[in-house]
């Protein structure tokens, strides 16, 4: 069991490395999503290209990359706390890319692919909290870090005291990836859900 584990938790690392953005812009002939707008390769800034169904797309693929390591573990065995520290490592991935020289996106879609996969509930819970604070105030980063802020309390309320710690480092990465994004809230600078930035 410990051998399926550590191997999983590279298979999740790798898997995490693929990223949708950069991959969707090329097979769409979009511009790298690196080199334009936020320069981040994630949703967002594909949707920022001005392509929906690329933005989709890309949203689609960095949520099932996170999601089938985590399903791939539940087949396995795992505990609840093994598909946490999965998931984790699909995060880590996504945001340190080994095939894009370790420069990847922030993370919130590969969040919400592990979460659902680690447990339906939370995951539902964390894409609640997003779509409302979405809905009322149209920035895409503050209705993430607000639902990243929530998932550590999640997992303590839907899982299991133990699922905390690597819930808390997912959360610590997202909410560091996004320090510029928090920058703009704090003064009112931030683009809102379909402004070009």
């Amino acid at each position: 069991m410990l051998l399926s584990f550590i191997g999983l938790l590279i298979v999740a690392y790798l898997c995490g490395s693929l990223n949708s953005a950069i991959i969707v812009c090329k097979l769409w002939g979009l511009p790298s999503p690196r080199s334009v707008g936020s320069g981040n390769p994630g949703t967002t800034n594909v949707l920022r290209l001005g392509s929906k169904k690329a933005a989709i797309v890309t949203l689609l693929g960095d949520a099932v990359k996170g999601l089938l390591p985590v399903l791939l573990g539940h087949a396995l065995g795992l505990s609840m706390v093994q598909l946490c520290w999965v998931a984790l490592l699909a995060v880590i991935g996504h945001m340190f890319p080994i095939f894009f020289s370790f420069k990847g996106g922030k993370g919130v879609a590969t969040t919400i692919g592990v979460l659902l996969g680690v447990s339906a509930p939370i995951g539902g819970w964390f894409i609640l909290i997003w779509l409302v604070i979405a809905a009322v105030f149209r920035i895409s980063s503050l209705a993430a870090l607000i639902a990243t802020i929530a998932t550590p309390f999640l997992g303590y309320w839907l899982l299991s005291p133990q699922t905390v710690i690597p819930l808390i480092i997912v959360a610590l990465l997202v909410l560091a990836r996004h320090h510029a994004n928090i920058k703009r809230l704090l003064t009112g600078k931030e683009p809102k859900i379909g402004q070009k930035k």
